[in-house]
């Protein structure tokens, strides 16, 4: 499929994680809702309350929606705004991961389990012991090992952050400091706990140097995604202000990364976050863009579309027909 496809028409749904379990694409969404609030940097107008669950046999077969799958009101420790969520299978067990923030206003990831792929969903009574801002994105090794990425800037609360503790001041660095690193931790046996300290993922410039604060074309802002392709670890991230879907290739999970360009160009809307997953011998990148909102960012949709790689390993850039 060369051409982009809409997946989801009756609701509006964003940041899409796409996984195949049982030879089927399960893709676990944010849900936007329109609630009235007015945009700000904090992103208080992305203020979900639930996740749904899609699946389908086929990138061009009917959209199933498993309906309501986790609701912000079961949610033990819960404030509010579920954000970007991500799902894991190990064990028998399916494995929901997801920003929220706490009664405090302080965005924490916590689980939900589920005997099946579309859930339902049963939260743990707690959010993770250690975790902190958003975008959870965990990788199967396919050696027993699962590493979550997380964090996100501005309203995911990561300039709040240095060392895995809370600054009294939350900033970012300058622009010819390094920018601020995404993170990175493997998971417990039991998928609920980190099994260690967080780590920074770094990523480097074509010289070998972090990528600095100020490049902001380039820089990581929220958004990870790792996949594996030829033995090479991809990570994949949004830059947020500047609206690209960006990629750096390294030879280890935890990195660091090299920067190597541009896999989706700006999309509709101010937001832009994917996923990347193979199916049936092909690539596939799932993101979500505001056109059928008329541009509104907090109303998105959805979408798939083949992604391509080079002989040598980079990615073909795709056009997200944005106007930014």
């Amino acid at each position: 499929m060369k051409e982009p496809r809409y997946l989801v028409n009756h609701m509006y749904t964003a940041d899409p994680s796409a996984h195949v379990y049982n030879g089927k694409i399960y893709i676990y969404p944010s849900h936007d809702i329109e609630s009235g609030i007015p945009e700000n940097d904090n992103g208080d107008h992305f203020n979900m309350q639930d996740y749904h669950v899609f699946s389908m046999d086929d990138v061009n077969g009917e959209v199933t929606d498993h309906g309501v799958v986790l609701d912000v009101k079961d949610i033990p420790w819960a404030g509010r705004q579920l954000w970007a969520p991500d799902a894991a299978y190990k064990n028998n067990k399916y494995y929901l991961y997801f920003p929220l923030k706490d009664k405090n206003d302080i965005f924490r990831i916590g689980v939900a389990v589920s005997d099946k792929p579309e859930g339902p969903f049963v939260p743990q009574k707690n959010p993770i012991k250690g975790s902190y801002s958003i975008d959870p994105a965990v990788l199967d090794d396919e050696d027993g090992n699962f590493y979550m990425y997380f964090g996100g800037l501005w309203g995911g609360q990561l300039q709040r952050y240095r060392n895995n503790k809370a600054i009294e001041c939350g900033h970012e660095p300058d622009d010819n400091e390094p920018a601020l690193h995404p993170l990175v931790a493997t998971l417990t046996d039991d998928m609920l706990e980190f099994d260690e300290e967080p780590r920074n993922v770094v990523i480097l410039d074509e010289h070998g140097e972090p990528l600095k604060a100020g490049d902001y074309d380039r820089r990581y802002f929220e958004g990870p995604w790792v996949h594996k392709y030829n033995g090479k670890y991809y990570f994949s991230y949004s830059t947020g202000n500047t609206h690209n879907i960006c990629y750096a290739i390294g030879d280890n999970p935890y990195g660091p990364f090299t920067y190597a360009g541009l896999i989706l160009t700006p999309v509709v809307g101010w937001t832009s976050h994917h996923s990347i997953c193979e199916f049936k011998g092909k690539w596939y990148l799932f993101f979500h863009d505001a056109a059928p909102s008329s541009g509104k960012t907090w109303l998105r949709s959805i979408k798939v579309v083949e992604l391509e790689y080079n002989e040598d390993g980079t990615i073909k850039t795709i056009e997200g027909g944005g106007d930014w």
